[in-house]
């Protein structure tokens, strides 16, 4: 999704956008996480979902699709990634060589990636544990066991 001008000016908002590229990756018959970079003052820069099923690429996790999408940046030091799930370490690994300063997490339950790590070095980290998100991870765990072991590097 390219950059609008709409300003989303709570988390709530945010991870609304970051909730639909997740349904919208699920609806592809791929792994239903979805992410979006916001600026400070909240406007969308790009968002985007997990693709590695629909794209055969294991590089493209939600997080990098939304920075790829958001294009370059002159800093990110005030920009915000919202992730319907923790980021694992490599995409918390982006968060940290870009210097992305805050990070929204909609669910930390299902899996818990590198996001203390990051706010140990620096990153503001907020997490929310919607309920709907955690659902939504858990029914696709269930269902999908070895491409969600896959996705995360589990044998």
């Amino acid at each position: 999704m390219s950059p609008d001008a709409t300003i989303y000016p709570t988390d709530a908002d945010k991870l609304a956008v970051a909730r639909a590229e997740a349904e919208k990756g699920a609806a592809e018959g791929g792994i239903p996480i979805g992410a979006a970079l916001f600026s400070s003052d909240g406007r969308l820069l790009g968002s985007g979902h997990n693709r590695r099923v629909q794209d055969d690429d294991a590089a493209m996790h939600a997080e990098t699709n939304a920075f790829h999408n958001a294009g370059r940046q002159r800093s990110y030091r005030d920009t915000v990634m919202v992730t319907t799930l923790s980021p694992c370490w490599y995409c918390s690994g982006l968060v940290r060589q870009f210097g992305i300063g805050r990070v929204v997490v909609g669910d930390d339950t299902s899996f818990l990636g590198g996001q203390d790590w990051l706010a140990e070095n620096g990153t503001h980290v907020t997490v929310v544990n919607d309920p709907a998100l955690i659902s939504m991870m858990g029914e696709f765990i269930a269902a999908h066991p070895a491409l969600w072991n896959e996705d995360i590097g589990e044998e």
